[in-house]
């Protein structure tokens, strides 16, 4: 399904981008989210018309997330778990652990935007994470993991 694209979508396109999609991913998600439109004519002379105002949202977007990773800059949350004799913990601390930390410290972050590439921490320590806060912004959070 070829689609227009309403906003900025990672490993897809940029806004204004037509693409050709699965017509699952559009249907399902894309669409249903509002980050796309199908390409047909009608839809890409209302996206022509309404061009400016949605660059305008986009930066708009980008700037707030921009303002968020600058004040993240040098931010450390503690996360505490109980954890066995040699550093290792019961469990594991994952995405929507490390989001709910960074609620508590005033951020309000989805878990998807917490990345953590080698997996959960199963392990006591400081861990350098990375917290995706747009497409484009991604912000360097320190984890201390420590035991209860």
């Amino acid at each position: 399904m070829q689609i227009i694209l309403l906003e900025k979508v990672g490993n897809l396109g940029n806004l204004g981008e037509v693409v050709r999609v699965k017509d699952g991913y559009a249907r399902n998600y894309l669409i249903p989210k509002r980050m796309a439109k199908r390409a047909t004519p009608a839809a890409m002379a209302e996206f022509e018309a309404r061009r400016v105002e949605l660059e305008k949202i986009a930066a708009e977007k980008f700037a707030a997330a921009q303002a968020i990773a600058d004040k993240m800059v040098d931010l450390a949350v503690t996360v505490s778990r109980k954890a066995g004799m040699d550093g290792r913990l019961f469990g594991s601390v994952g995405n929507a652990d490390i989001a709910e930390a960074l609620k508590t410290a005033g951020f309000d972050i989805d878990r998807a935007g917490v990345r953590l590439p080698e997996g959960p921490l199963k392990a006591i320590g400081e861990f350098l994470i990375d917290v995706a806060l747009h497409s484009d912004v991604v912000a360097k959070v320190t984890v201390v993991v420590a035991a209860e």
